[in-house]
C-alpha cells in the first residue's frame, strides 16, 4: 500500500485510521485502549516516524463514528481481533504490532492466533490473558479489576460518566490520568457518544471467554509499569511462560498504567529495539 489509509471499511462498518510516517517506512499498527482513541499515540508515533516507521493508528470498534454497532455480541473479542486483521490486509504486508490497554488484549489473541500477521508484538500494560487470569486468582488482581463488574452494571456507568468531575472522572485521576487526560476523555469519548459502545468491550466478556488466547510464537515485548493501580505485577511476570519466541519484558518505574502518554520515550525505545529499527541498540 503506498497512498496514504484513511479509512477501513470492515464487517458494515467503517472505521477511521490515523496513517503517518515514511510512505515506505515499515508498517506499525497501533491499537488504543479503553477510554482513550487513537490519539493516545500522538506522543509515541512521531518517535517512530523518525527512525523510518510507517504508522497506523486505528480507531477500533466503538469508538469511530462510523463503527458503532449496538449489539453487545459485536464486541466480542474475535470480531475486535478481525478487525485489525482487516487492517492488516489492506495495509498489504505483515505488521509490527503495538496494543495499549485494551488494544493489548486484542492483539494477544491476533499474535496467538494469526502469527502469519505479524512481525512483531509489543503489548503494553496488560499481560497475556492466561497469564492475568493466574493473577487473578493469586495476587491484588481481583480487586485491582474492580471496575470491570462495575462495568456490567446497565447505564450506571454511563450516569457516572454524565457530570464532569464525577465519579468517572475521579476514577481516572486515581488511576494516574492527568487533568488534561482526563478532559481529553470527556471531549474524545464522552461528548463523541462513544462510551456506551466503548462499554460493549467489558459487556461482551461474558459471551467469549479471552483465556481461549493461547501461546504466542511471534517475537514479544511486554511493557508494564509498576505505578499501574489496574494491572499486578504477578501477571506481568507470568508473561513469558506463553512466549515461545524472542521475548522482553520492560518494568517501568514510577509510571501510571497510562505508558504512551506518560511515558512516550521509553514505549518508542521498546517497540523499536523490538522493531529492530536501526541505530536502536538490541
Amino acid at each position: 500500500m503506498t497512498g496514504r489509509i484513511t479509512q477501513l471499511d470492515h464487517d458494515g462498518l467503517t472505521f477511521d485510521v490515523a496513517d503517518a510516517g515514511p510512505l515506505d517506512g515499515e508498517p506499525v499498527v497501533l491499537l488504543h485502549g479503553f477510554p482513550e482513541r487513537n490519539t493516545s499515540w500522538r506522543h509515541v508515533a512521531p518517535l517512530l516516524h523518525d527512525a523510518g516507521l510507517r504508522t497506523y493508528a486505528l480507531d477500533q470498534r466503538g469508538y469511530s463514528p462510523g463503527a458503532r454497532p449496538r449489539r453487545r455480541r459485536d464486541y466480542r473479542l474475535g470480531k475486535l481481533a478481525g478487525d485489525v486483521a482487516a487492517l492488516v490486509d489492506l495495509v498489504g504486508a505483515p505488521v509490527h504490532l503495538v496494543g495499549h490497554d485494551w488494544g493489548a488484549v486484542v492483539g494477544w489473541m491476533l499474535a496467538a492466533r494469526r502469527p502469519e500477521l505479524l512481525r512483531t508484538w509489543t503489548a503494553i500494560s496488560v499481560p497475556h490473558p492466561r497469564a492475568f487470569l493466574k493473577a487473578g486468582l493469586t495476587s491484588t488482581q481481583g480487586v485491582r479489576s474492580w471496575y470491570i463488574g462495575f462495568f456490567q452494571l446497565p447505564r450506571l456507568a454511563e450516569l457516572s460518566a454524565r457530570t464532569t468531575g464525577g465519579f468517572f472522572d475521579r476514577s481516572l485521576l486515581r488511576s494516574g490520568m492527568t487533568e488534561e487526560e482526563v478532559a481529553r476523555f470527556r471531549r474524545e469519548i464522552v461528548d463523541a457518544g462513544a462510551l456506551p459502545h466503548a462499554l460493549g468491550w467489558y459487556r461482551a466478556i461474558a459471551l467469549g471467554d479471552p483465556s481461549g488466547t493461547g501461546r504466542v510464537a511471534v517475537p514479544t515485548t511486554f511493557v508494564w509499569s509498576d505505578g499501574d493501580t489496574a494491572v499486578a505485577r504477578t501477571g506481568a511476570e507470568e508473561t513469558g511462560r506463553w512466549i515461545d519466541a524472542d521475548y522482553e519484558l520492560v518494568v517501568l518505574e514510577g509510571v501510571s498504567h497510562w505508558i504512551p502518554t506518560q511515558a512516550p520515550e521509553e514505549c518508542a525505545a521498546a517497540i523499536l529495539r523490538r522493531v529492530g529499527a536501526p541505530g536502536v541498540p538490541a
